[in-house]
């Protein structure tokens, strides 16, 4: 897949370089867009540009022609192209048997394209949580980063792994807080009496249970995504943890994630996934 890593470095115009007298180029030009008009619509050529020197414009030392003709076409509607796992996603779906570059139009008018598309290449990140409340607060958050189209320069998109809480509701079950409305006992607002409860809870709820109800036995579920009994992860993640001190990068299983804390913010959350962005990338 070829996709330049930002529209300024793809230059457009209507003269193919093999017939231009003029053999030098603006230094940002890794890519040259040859727009022609036919009696049919436009005509694309696409090239990559090799080129030597130093300051505005630079020699041209070779072309190599990526795509032309039949092999190109033009997305009919203007998007943002900043976001990129959009313009992947969506040129995969319109390369379809000789086409194999999609060009795109930002809502600025600048240009760029997605040539022999790869939507492997984008980032899955898991977004780890408990239910309920539903929504989970960071389930909530990453949606609506999202959909504002935060983080459209990062290449990713988000797949939920959330820890449904209801399958151990019962009478004899503790949860940590009353807000999750489940069916049970709450650390925050009843006494256990009965020997033997399910403890719900990661190892915060443990120090409390214990402190609170020193005289009974209990058994748990730990639900803290660093020692959790329910979630193991396959691929990078984002979860949450109530000890501030835990939050940042970390491995669990080998695989990289990153933890905010339980009641972070949008701010801490965006900040979140794109160190974990980056710190992936810089490991590639």
């Amino acid at each position: 897949m070829i996709f330049p890593d930002e529209y300024k470095y793809v230059g457009v115009t209507d003269i193919p370089p093999e017939e231009t007298k003029d053999h030098s180029i603006y230094f940002l030009t890794e890519y040259l867009l040859v727009e022609q008009q036919s009696e049919n619509g436009k005509i694309f050529s696409l090239y990559h540009v090799q080129k030597s020197g130093e300051w505005l414009f630079q020699k041209v030392d070779s072309v190599k022609k990526l795509a032309s003709d039949n092999q190109i076409i033009e997305y009919d509607r203007k998007l943002n192209i900043k976001n990129r796992t959009l313009l992947i996603e969506t040129a995969a779906e319109l390369c379809k048997g000789e086409i194999n570059t999609v060009i795109f139009t930002g809502i600025d008018n600048h240009i760029t394209f997605v040539h022999k598309p790869d939507p492997s290449q984008i980032l899955e990140i898991e977004v780890v949580d408990v239910v309920p409340p539903e929504p989970s607060w960071l389930t909530y958050i990453i949606d609506k980063l999202d959909e504002s189209e935060l983080f459209g320069d990062f290449t990713v998109k988000f797949s939920e792994n959330l820890i449904d809480l209801r399958q151990f509701e019962g009478e004899n079950t503790v949860f940590p807080c009353t807000v999750s409305g489940l069916r049970g006992k709450y650390l925050d607002s009843d006494t256990v009496k009965q020997d033997n409860p399910l403890l719900v809870g990661c190892e915060i709820s443990k120090t409390i249970f214990e402190l609170r109800f020193p005289e009974l036995t209990y058994s748990q579920i730990n639900i803290c995504p660093f020692n959790s009994d329910v979630f193991t992860p396959t691929k990078p993640f984002i979860a949450r943890c109530c000890r501030s001190e835990k939050s940042g990068l970390t491995t669990i299983n080998g695989v990289d994630g990153v933890v905010v804390h339980w009641g972070a913010s949008e701010f801490d959350v965006a900040e979140a996934v794109k160190t974990l962005v980056q710190h992936i990338k810089n490991k590639d």
